[in-house]
């Protein structure tokens, strides 16, 4: 959907002159509906003057006049064939300040897990360049000890459908050569939103792995018989004599009766 230029500060010009709903004012400058009655309260662009979008030949008087007529009413944006393909960016994407130093955390999680995807296509991304993706992929990067991989689009570098793209694109480019992707590649394919809904596949415990391919035929068979079988024999020589768990003394009874009657005559 094409947006107003400066769609924050055109925001807070139809939110300062207008009644036009909250929602009215999200979709028409593309900004979540929350993110506007920030701007309302004062929480949200603070200090942003507003921006006129009819003064500035974006939108007609009289689309505001129907939307605060009708709630329901969806502004439409003043058609200019000047910014016709403005939308398409045009060379390396432009990372604000404050997000520069989490290129280095969204490159290592990009190559760990999408191995697939060219340097080209992290640069599209990211907004990087070609030595800090080598440095990462060839672990000489001066911070590397320090870097843990974070998603890219929770970074706010980049969208999910952008992301999701370009791993599409690698992988059909990967089948097109001929490469055969294994079950993990295959579906980190799937969208963020299919990923969740997914049932997860149960894993054999890694304490009886192994044992898949045990058959009971044949000497598998056998050697468990057999082993069966000393074990029981064991335990039943074992429970053979009852004695042996007491350590019971000999009978000396008699011995003592016999001595004591000795001493009494």
């Amino acid at each position: 959907m094409a947006k107003p230029l400066m769609a924050k500060a055109t925001a807070v010009w139809l939110v300062d002159n207008t009644t036009l709903t909250f929602k009215q004012i999200a979709d028409f400058c593309d900004l979540h509906e929350l993110e506007v009655q920030g701007i309302a309260d004062g929480d949200v662009a603070s200090g942003v003057k507003g921006f006129d979008p009819v003064a500035n030949n974006q939108l007609e008087q009289s689309e505001i006049a129907k939307g605060e007529a009708d709630p329901a009413y969806r502004l439409k944006l003043k058609h200019n064939p000047a910014a016709q393909g403005e939308e398409k960016r045009r060379g390396p994407r432009y990372t604000p300040l404050s997000k520069r130093q989490d290129r280095p955390a969204a490159i290592l999680w990009l190559v760990k897990f999408h191995p697939e995807l060219a340097d080209s296509q992290i640069r599209r991304l990211v907004g990087t360049t070609n030595p800090t993706i080598q440095s990462i992929r060839e672990r000489t990067h001066w911070n590397i000890a320090n870097i843990q991989p974070i998603d890219p689009v929770a970074l706010g570098l980049c969208r999910q459908g952008e992301l999701d793209a370009e791993v599409q694109k690698a992988a059909k480019k990967k089948s097109e050569d001929g490469a055969t992707m294994s079950d993990d590649e295959r579906r980190k394919l799937v969208s963020t939103e299919q990923s969740l809904t997914m049932e997860v596949e149960p894993r054999m415990p890694a304490s009886i792995a192994g044992l898949e391919n045990f058959s009971l035929s044949g000497g598998g068979a056998e050697v468990a018989s057999e082993s069966g079988e000393a074990e029981s024999a064991k335990e039943e020589a074992e429970y053979a004599d009852a004695d042996a768990f007491f350590n019971l003394p000999e009978d000396n009874d008699g011995e003592d009766d016999d001595d004591g009657g000795e001493e009494k005559r």
